[in-house]
């Protein structure tokens, strides 16, 4: 890799560990349905002239338009919807570690809906996957030691399924079109439903504060629209398999960024977790590399 595909992927490393706790200071002030609306309206514009610059189309075929409103509903719309929600009452680290399970479960989804072969050290690495995140759980439970788990943990396991799905069902576009113009069709498409929660938007922003305001206008900028563009950089520059294991890094800068903005200090049990989960996601790639399986780094939408 040239030095400047390093400093593509490192700076996207960053950019999406930054959003978990970055949606934890959007919160402090807004819904979760107006965050999620006014972070897309900020992406969705500021992609306008990133396609401009990278000289893409501007617009998807019409006949990819269902496609892509599908798409966008289930890996735009519900999962951040999911994930801001879930986050009112999941630690921001514990949620990245949760979220780092949805290659595991593409895999396994992958294996119902498309038959692609998983093999023992696959099947071994998404059950792995499944038990680091019940130790996540549990060691982010505001009473662990009675055990008392977060139901809103599974409202993130909700949003790591649906941008597994994502993942699995955008294929056959990712053939037709960059990825960057992807992205950016998508993002439209999973904002329009969040228009619902456009009423009363305008005043709880004025009404939110500073910091509140700063931390959407992040999400927006650096985590969607600069992130993905670094994303489809990386992808012209080095091989799918490596963007897909420097993505692994995302949970340790997320729980880095979580203690350094917000003062959340992670369990051991949810630190455990974290490893587990990550130890099975590379064994499901591991595995899938082993059979010769296509390997695509597909992002989740941060």
């Amino acid at each position: 890799m040239s030095a400047g595909t390093v400093v593509a992927l490192t700076s996207l490393v960053v950019l999406w560990a930054s959003a978990f706790p970055a949606i934890k200071l959007g919160l402090e002030g807004l819904s979760p349905g107006h965050l999620t609306l006014a972070r897309h309206l900020v992406a969705s514009s500021v992609f306008v002239p990133f396609l401009l610059v990278a000289r893409a189309r501007m617009l998807p075929r019409l006949s990819d338009v269902p496609a892509l409103l599908g798409l966008g509903l289930l890996g735009i719309t519900t999962y951040h919807l999911a994930l801001n929600t879930g986050e009112q009452r999941v630690s921001a680290g514990a949620t990245s570690l949760i979220i780092a399970t949805a290659p595991a479960i593409t895999a396994l989804i992958a294996w119902l809906v498309l038959r692609e072969r998983l093999g023992p050290m696959g099947w071994f690495g998404t059950a792995l996957g499944l038990l680091g995140v019940s130790l996540i759980v549990v060691g982010d439970a505001r009473d662990a030691a009675a055990l008392v788990v977060e139901p809103y943990a599974g409202l993130i396991l909700l949003a790591a399924v649906a941008t597994a799905w994502f993942a699995v069902l955008q294929r056959p576009l990712l053939g037709r079109y960059r990825p960057l113009e992807f992205t950016a069709f998508v993002t439209w498409c999973g904002t329009l439903p969040m228009l619902v929660f456009l009423p009363g938007l305008g005043a709880a922003v004025v009404e939110a504060g500073p910091l509140s305001r700063l931390a959407t206008l992040h999400l927006g900028v650096f985590p969607s629209a600069i992130a993905y563009t670094l994303f489809a950089l990386a992808l012209s520059r080095a091989p799918a398999t490596l963007v897909t294991a420097w993505l692994y890094l995302i949970p340790a800068f997320a729980l880095l960024f979580s203690w350094w903005w917000l003062g959340e200090v992670p369990s051991a049990l949810t630190l455990v977790g974290g490893v587990v989960v990550v130890a099975g996601v590379v064994l499901v790639n591991l595995s899938k590399r082993r059979r010769g399986a296509s390997v695509s780094a597909v992002a989740t939408t941060r």
